[in-house]
């Protein structure tokens, strides 16, 4: 009988947020990791659906390289008698090892660089919900301990797996919606959280099809269920790691750093959603009173705010200081982690560079005010669909300019595709369309 070889895969999660990649054995990882693996240009225009967009920018032309992160390998034993789950995170490059215009991690790392050379960083933490389909389980209620225990062992199993990955899981819970849960995990740096967010969409997949079942992040699986959000948590520290991002004293408790941070996200927050919230189904969960984002609002403690300012412990002793952060609300699982994460950080550093004020704080409904309250508060509706969404990128040349022009040819080039591919659908078929990949 054949044993069966343990494979390692090198991957990249590309524009569409799917993860693919190319595998080696393991016992040729040590000279595997300094090579890399071969890699095709024209990959980035893949749409979700496997449909390659064209023209798009690279044609049959050009080769890549996928090189591994030595520090960014995930391997997992145990999942229900399969070989180890085993891959590693990596960039795209140039043949000569230069960093190639399409590798969103690249471009991730190089908007960390470019906020350093502010004096700062940023620590970040992806908080995702997912639902579990064709798990047949009886109804239990929100957020009740029945809901967890049907799961079992699901939940344990899955928390331990996150651990092994290092992915520093904090909590496991069931959501509000049917069969819906959330995964909480630690704060990292920047390249770290994106690589993160990936792992644990991967290995709660991987998880899932072990019992059975399916583990859909998909933003909406039923247009009249609960959406499944990908809430995206930042705050700044200098390049000591002493937290910046925290003034008692100042609007918010925003420091004036993290005041002008926001101020560029709130800014730019139009044409942030179009990459934030890249696909036709993310428009099914961005609507005014389902907890999501709706408008370009900086809230605190608030979850319809796009931008939230979080709460922190008010026990005696404590420090909020090093627990202080924001919210970014509108992303979702169709959404590349690093690019979207990226596009923040840019945003942030327009901010900084204009030395921008605090936003306004919205309290309240923005449906229930005034033209003339929403016009002095500069509160403006999202995009309610792609179309809108690709409209306001459009518009925005400063946060085109953040990207490489054939990166962004590219980027939309494939969101087109993607449209005419699900053009006709009604809202439930569309929703179970992207379920099935996402």
């Amino acid at each position: 009988m054949i044993k069966a070889e343990e494979l390692v895969t090198f991957v990249t999660t590309d524009i569409a947020a799917i993860t693919r990649g190319r595998a080696v054995a393991a016992a040729d990882l040590p000279d595997a990791l300094s090579k890399g693996v071969g890699w095709v240009p024209a990959n980035l225009s893949l749409t979700p659906f496997d449909e390659i967009a064209s023209p798009n920018p690279f044609g049959s032309s050009g080769d890549l390289r996928l090189m591994p992160d030595p520090e960014a390998g995930v391997r997992i034993e145990g999942l229900g008698g399969r070989t180890p789950l085993h891959f590693y995170h990596s960039d795209i490059t140039n043949l000569d090892g230069t960093r190639w215009e399409g590798c969103v991690r690249s471009m991730l790392k190089a908007a960390v660089a470019d906020l350093e050379a502010l004096g700062l960083r940023v620590v970040a933490a992806f908080e995702q919900e997912f639902q579990i389909l064709g798990a047949d389980w009886p109804t239990a209620p929100s957020f009740a301990l029945s809901a967890q225990r049907r799961a079992d062992p699901f939940g344990p199993m899955l928390m331990a797996a996150l651990g092994a990955a290092g992915c520093a899981p904090e909590c496991f819970l069931p959501e509000y919606g049917r069969d819906q849960f959330e995964i909480v995990c630690g704060p990292a740096g920047a390249v770290q959280a994106a690589d993160r967010a990936v792992t644990i969409r991967e290995v709660t997949r991987e998880l899932a099809a072990t019992m059975g079942w399916r583990a859909s992040f998909c933003p909406k699986t039923d247009p009249n269920g609960v959406g499944n959000g990908v809430h995206i948590h930042l705050s700044l520290t200098d390049l000591q790691g002493n937290p910046v991002t925290f003034d008692a004293a100042r609007p918010g408790r925003l420091s004036a750093q993290a005041g002008a941070f926001a101020a560029g996200i709130v800014r730019h927050m139009a044409a942030l959603t179009a990459l934030a919230a890249p696909s036709a189904v993310s428009y099914q969960r961005l609507k005014p009173h389902h907890w999501s984002a709706s408008w370009n609002t900086l809230g605190e403690k608030d979850r319809e705010a796009t931008l939230r300012i979080c709460p922190t412990s008010e026990r005696p002793g404590h420090d909020p200081s090093r627990a202080f952060n924001m919210e970014f609300r509108a992303a979702d699982a169709t959404a590349s982690p690093h690019l979207a994460l990226a596009m923040l950080i840019r945003a942030g550093i327009e901010g900084l560079k204009a030395g921008l004020s605090t936003p306004p704080i919205v309290k309240g409904d923005p449906e229930e005010m005034s033209a003339d309250e929403r016009a002095r508060l500069g509160i403006r509706r999202l995009p309610t669909s792609l179309h809108e969404a690709l409209a306001a990128l459009e518009a925005d040349t400063l946060v085109c300019g953040w990207m490489a022009p054939t990166f962004l040819e590219c980027w939309k080039g494939m969101r087109l595709k993607e449209l005419e591919i699900v053009a006709g659908l009604d809202d439930a078929a569309l929703c179970r369309r992207y379920a099935e990949v996402y």
